[in-house]
């Protein structure tokens, strides 16, 4: 029985010990895009910046644009403004104070781009 244990814990050492190498791994390489979803560090938009060269969409901010395209959408086919109905229709989705802070040049969360997919 003792040994039975001790196979039994060397192996559950083994199975955590590649789970922290994986998650060390997915943490540093970050091949899917995850830290840069929840970094809230944005650079200051400024006109000689390259970015306004490539700057899909006027209404977005760099941030907003990236975590759009984190999504798989491209912010070029986002409208550029926002009807007063679509308007509703997010402050219905989201609340006043959500839309709020995303008009100031917040980025919307996944859940969020979900929940107000429709109304675009």
């Amino acid at each position: 029985m003792k040994r039975l244990l001790n196979i039994f814990f060397v192996i559950l050492g083994v199975v955590f010990f590649i789970i922290i190498l994986a998650g060390l791994y997915l943490y540093f390489v970050d091949p899917f895009g995850i830290k840069t979803t929840f970094s809230e560090t944005e650079t200051p938009r400024t006109e000689t910046s390259t970015e306004t060269n490539n700057d899909k969409n006027p209404a977005l901010s760099p941030a907003q644009e990236k975590a759009l395209e984190t999504f798989g959408i491209d912010p070029a086919t986002v409208p550029t403004s926002v009807t007063p109905e679509q308007e509703a229709c997010f402050v219905e989705k989201l609340g006043q104070q959500r839309v709020d802070e995303i008009k100031a040049g917040d980025s919307p969360t996944a859940a969020e781009f979900f929940k107000a997919k429709s109304c675009i």
